[in-house]
């Protein structure tokens, strides 16, 4: 059964510990998958150079471009925190990161979204089912990363999976999970893949943009408990 697993790591085992300490009100939201070319990263701060400075002395980061700026409305949803501006980075990640990036994908899982505040990070994963999830999780205690699982949940059900997506872009995550579109590197190409589904290159990559909005926002207005993990 298809497994969605939210887990809290804190960033002294992921990255950015060390602008947490500097800025306390530093925020991220991973645009696009971890993996192959450096990410672009969303941050919020008190203001940009601020924000910038302290990546830059970063070490678990190194900065390979400093892309744009966002002007926001506070009350849209997709805004990392209620400030109105916040900055995107083109980061390049260090050891801890690839190291759970490997863990997660050697266990057949994908990164769905990222997302960090308050000195730790909060991803959501993909897996194939509960013995991948059981297994990458043993990893991830036998290398430290003193994950805390929030959530596991099955997506069998769509309508029970309490999922934003809609049945469309649910089974086109699916469809791309299964065929190896979030693997490092890519067991599919979006070409590939877009022949699968029988859409159009154009039509799939804004239905992928659309779907990963939709997570993002999601997981940015939920609360939830911590709760155990099947061993």
């Amino acid at each position: 059964m298809t497994t969605v697993v939210e887990l809290e790591i804190p960033a002294a085992r992921l990255g950015f510990a060390r602008t947490f300490d500097r800025v306390s009100t530093f925020e991220f939201q991973v645009g696009g998958m971890i993996g192959g070319s450096a990410p672009l990263v969303w941050t919020n701060g008190p203001d940009h150079e601020t924000v910038k400075q302290a990546l830059e002395d970063d070490p678990s980061v190194e900065v390979v471009a400093s892309v744009a700026d966002d002007k926001r409305s506070a009350t849209d949803e997709s805004a990392v925190t209620s400030q109105n501006d916040r900055w995107l980075f083109r980061l390049e990640f260090g050891d801890g990161v690839k190291l759970f990036e490997q863990i997660v994908t050697e266990n057949d899982g994908a990164i769905l979204t990222a997302r960090g505040a308050d000195g730790r990070w909060v991803v959501k994963l993909l897996f194939h089912d509960r013995e991948s999830v059981s297994a990458c999780h043993e990893l991830l205690e036998q290398y430290e990363f003193r994950a805390t699982v929030t959530r596991i949940s099955g997506v069998d059900d769509l309508a029970r999976a309490q999922t934003p997506l809609t049945e469309t872009q649910y089974e086109t995550i699916c469809k791309a999970h299964e065929l190896g579109y979030f693997d490092v590197p890519r067991g599919v190409t979006l070409k590939e893949l877009a022949a699968e589904l029988d859409i159009s290159h154009q039509a799939l990559s804004e239905r992928l943009r659309r779907s990963h909005a939709a997570l993002v926002s999601a997981e940015l207005s939920e609360r939830t408990a911590p709760i155990e993990i099947d061993r």
